[in-house]
């Protein structure tokens, strides 16, 4: 038997955008839902929204993604801002999303495309427990973690 998790982001009215965004980062493809899909009437304000998105790569990457009904304030709910102080990661955001890789070159091409309009929270580079370690809140409120695991 085998168990595979996706983050699941909840967004206040630009999933579509992040998830376009996202697939043109890491690749794969892309699924986009959107209520009207579902049955609700297209004249009906939100209709347009995303209900169920999704990005699949081939290299294992997939996330999902979708616009809380009635919110349109753009961005992702629970946002917040993660800063680094003292050595250390603060934060009230409820989650980060976390990359690994075993080449820090696979990395480097992740963040070169996410950092575009993104708050640099830690510059990737090595660290105490990591070949490559760097964190950044990109520019829908995603804080994003990456690391060399090899």
């Amino acid at each position: 038997m085998t168990i595979q998790t996706t983050t699941h982001l909840n967004f206040l009215g630009d999933a579509r955008q992040a998830l376009e965004f996202y697939q043109s980062v890491f690749g794969g493809h892309l699924v986009v839902n959107t209520y009207a899909d579902f049955g609700m009437p297209a004249h009906v304000p939100g209709a347009d929204k995303v209900v169920f998105g999704l990005v699949g790569a081939e290299n294992g990457f997939r996330i999902m993604g979708y616009d809380i009904p009635g919110q349109t304030d753009g961005s992702i709910a629970g946002g917040g801002l993660t800063r680094r102080e003292n050595g250390t990661t603060v934060t009230d955001q409820a989650l980060f999303v976390s990359i690994g890789s075993d080449s820090l070159d696979e990395l480097q091409g992740y963040w070169d495309a996410l950092v575009v309009g993104a708050t640099i929270v830690e510059l990737l580079a090595a660290s105490a427990w990591s070949a490559g370690f760097g964190m950044l809140t990109d520019r829908f409120g995603v804080t994003w973690s990456f690391s060399v695991t090899a």
